[in-house]
């Protein structure tokens, strides 16, 4: 089994558990989660990667994707078990013309526990790892590195999970990352 497959695979058995058990109580935090808490950003340059491909969100709690590139990227949610397509998270962001520019972002707010796969349908696609199940694949023949662009959103309630992200992800715009 590949490494992201593998990841997703353990985050499901670790996490689906923890989260399906505190849906019900995450209610009464949803509405009031993106005023108090600040939103969490995934960063993207020329390198054709999330910088933070694993962030943990409170329901309701703004996910802001920045590009750093000049590049056009996609967000495209996805049924990690049947491929189908998520359009609660679908979006795309035109490139970014250089360091000094406005920096293209998209914004994203799930409202509902759960595990939130998505991928770049311009630098990745999606292949099948077991019978029905899917996973983001290198796009042959697209420039940049080798690696799959995608990454995941985990809506919980879980304090422990919540102050799991990179120290990158508090922050709108990395100096020094800009790339394309």
């Amino acid at each position: 089994m590949k490494r992201p497959a593998m990841l997703l695979a353990m985050m499901a058995s670790v996490l689906v558990p923890a989260i399906s058990g505190c849906a019900a109580s995450t209610a009464s935090t949803a509405s009031t989660a993106s005023t108090v808490s600040p939103p969490v950003y995934v960063h993207m340059n020329g390198k054709n990667d999330f910088l933070e491909p694993l962030v943990f969100v409170r329901p309701g709690q703004a996910v802001i994707f920045v590009n750093e590139d000049t590049g056009v990227h996609t967000v495209i949610g996805y049924n990690a078990q049947t491929g189908a397509t998520d359009a609660s998270i679908n979006g795309s962001l035109p490139g970014t013309p250089g360091p000094g520019h406005t920096v293209s972002t998209y914004r994203v707010v799930l409202r509902k526990a759960g595990v939130y796969p998505y991928y770049c349908s311009v630098h990745a696609t999606l292949a099948h790892t077991y019978h029905t199940d899917v996973q983001p694949a290198h796009r042959v023949g697209v420039h940049g590195f080798a690696g799959a662009m995608g990454g995941t959103i985990v809506v919980t309630s879980d304090a422990a999970l919540l102050q799991a992200n990179p120290s990158t992800s508090a922050q709108r715009i990395l100096t020094d990352y800009f790339g394309g």
